[in-house]
């Protein structure tokens, strides 16, 4: 199995399970609610005396612009940066811009999703229905195991692609064990060994630049499935604040959250952009995974503007779907952002051996945390 090979399966998947997600978060809406929970906002009408349901829809669609072109520029910067040589990822401020959005996704997961979850899940809306939602941390519960599952798939996928390239390197022969044959010598005599061979004119060390290649093959690989599995993280999320923006009733909570999700879309952009930038797919993958990326949100306002009619969020299908969900994506962010992105970084020797850069990678990290941390002010 080649590279592409490789590539081009793990990306099926993606592609895959992506359209599922959206799609599980229309069945909420078509459920009746029968709890008496409803917090419906009035609307406000405008000074000016125009009609509330038109400037809505205008503010509506303005956020489907301002987020799309948010998320679009975000994902877009780490990967233009093979043409700008201060982004080039062996770059000393590489590793400056790839903490503040590990911490901006970081945050994302224990300030912005997190919280949601435990709100939609402890919400006397069930908790009427059934004490049970009040007395078992749910919200908490599901994120564990979403870490754990990340954990899982991040491992099996690795060693599942590990195995089967060097396997195949294995079976491949190459020029010395020929050579050994042509001379009678046994192969179980050379196992472990690396074969080097001088000549006259140039040099050969076979083993030595197998091992290496192999080494950097299986890191590309381990970077593919993070920049992936990450991705579906955020697309989780990305689809129900959309969806929440594209049912509010209220110009006044429209205007905050569409700057701040212009925002969000924007940093978490930057996070995603970089891990698609270093696991360097072909053109058209990276591309794909850019505008699905982008196009995410918009798509979760569109559907909320559709559905609002219908919507009611304080049902208890709707508040268990978005709770579950919400604790699952920030439980896949959590341990991206620390495993993944921020524990590979900060404990690799170019940071560990240069004391500038280790500073200045923790105070990007703390920015991009802290940046974060102040929307939730908003959204």
């Amino acid at each position: 199995m080649n590279m592409n090979s490789q590539a081009c399966s793990s990306f099926t998947i993606f592609n895959f399970l992506c359209p599922c997600i959206i799609l599980v978060f229309m069945f909420p809406t078509m459920g009746s609610c029968s709890c008496t929970c409803d917090h419906t906002t009035q609307e406000i009408k405008p000074k000016d005396g125009s009609n509330p349901i038109e400037v809505i829809l205008h503010y509506k669609i303005m956020s489907i612009a301002s987020v799309l072109v948010a998320g679009a520029l975000g994902v877009s910067l780490p990967l233009v940066s093979k043409r700008i040589p201060a982004l080039n990822p062996q770059n000393d401020i590489f590793f400056m811009i790839k903490a503040f959005a590990a911490g901006v996704i970081l945050s994302t997961g224990f300030i912005h999703i997190l919280p949601d979850a435990f709100e939609s899940l402890n919400s006397p809306c069930l908790t009427q229905l059934d004490p049970m939602w009040g007395n078992f941390p749910f919200a908490a519960f599901v994120a564990m195991l979403a870490s754990i599952g990340t954990l899982m798939v991040d491992s099996f996928a690795s060693g599942y692609y590990h195995r089967q390239h060097f396997n195949i390197s294995k079976q491949v022969p190459t020029a010395d064990d020929e050579e050994m044959g042509d001379h009678g010598h046994g192969h179980d005599a050379h196992v472990g060994h690396i074969h080097v061979h001088t000549h006259a004119t140039h040099g050969h060390a076979h083993g030595s630049a197998n091992s290496s290649q192999g080494l950097v093959t299986s890191e590309l690989i381990r970077k593919r499935i993070i920049s992936q599995v990450l991705e579906i993280g955020i697309v989780v999320h990305s689809v129900i604040i959309g969806i929440s923006l594209g049912t509010a009733n209220s110009i006044d909570s429209i205007k905050p959250l569409l700057v701040a999700l212009s925002f969000h879309q924007f940093f978490e952009g930057m996070g995603l952009g970089g891990c698609i930038s270093q696991a360097k797919f072909e053109s058209r993958s990276t591309a794909i995974m850019a505008t699905f990326f982008s196009l995410t949100t918009p798509i979760g306002i569109a559907i909320g503007i559709g559905i609002s009619s219908v919507y009611k969020e304080n049902s208890p299908t709707s508040l268990i779907v978005e709770g579950v969900f919400n604790s699952a994506s920030a439980g896949i962010l959590i341990y991206m952002a620390l495993v993944d992105l921020l524990a590979a970084d900060f404990m690799s020797p170019k940071l560990q051996n240069n004391l500038k850069l280790q500073l200045g990678a923790n105070i990007s990290l703390l920015l991009g945390a802290g940046c974060m941390s102040l929307l939730a002010k908003w959204a």
